[in-house]
């Protein structure tokens, strides 16, 4: 069986395609620090290797997954040390979910409201429209984050 050959030389297009992120999203997180600053061929061209792919791969499936820049950098801090063990990575896993339970009960109570909103529809004109009213009246509405 062959080892398989290292992936280097890829262009920032190239490394764009394989990890389905925008160009102008890896040079931002080169500028912020999230990725090295990669190589450069003698006309200036940006050159990255394969540790590059794995390490926007993993940014890429941090922020699909809604972690935050900092999260991703505390976890890509952790990642470069294997060998400590993984509380720290489990706790901001753990703070994550918790945004994102409670994102979810705002969107719930959110869709809860705009659902009241719509039902609440008899056509006629817009000074009678349920809609137009509760957005100008706080007071209406059921939904207490704004």
């Amino acid at each position: 069986m062959t080892k398989a050959t290292e992936i280097k030389d890829l262009s920032i297009g190239d490394l764009a395609r394989r990890t389905e992120t925008k160009v102008q999203t890896i040079r931002y997180y080169e500028e912020i620090g999230l990725l090295p600053a990669p190589t450069r061929t003698g006309g200036n061209q940006r050159v990255y290797g394969e540790g590059s792919l794995r390490r926007l791969a993993f940014i890429r499936h941090a922020r699909d997954l809604g972690f935050g820049i900092d999260a991703v950098r505390d976890l890509l801090r952790l990642s470069d040390h294997p060998e400590q063990a993984c509380d720290d990575a489990d706790e901001i896993a753990r703070r994550h979910l918790v945004e994102v339970e409670d994102r979810l009960k705002r969107l719930r109570s959110l869709r809860n409201e705009l659902k009241r909103m719509v039902d609440c529809h008899h056509g006629g004109s817009i000074a009678d429209c349920r809609v137009i009213e509760v957005l100008s009246d706080h007071g209406l509405c059921a939904h207490r984050q704004h």
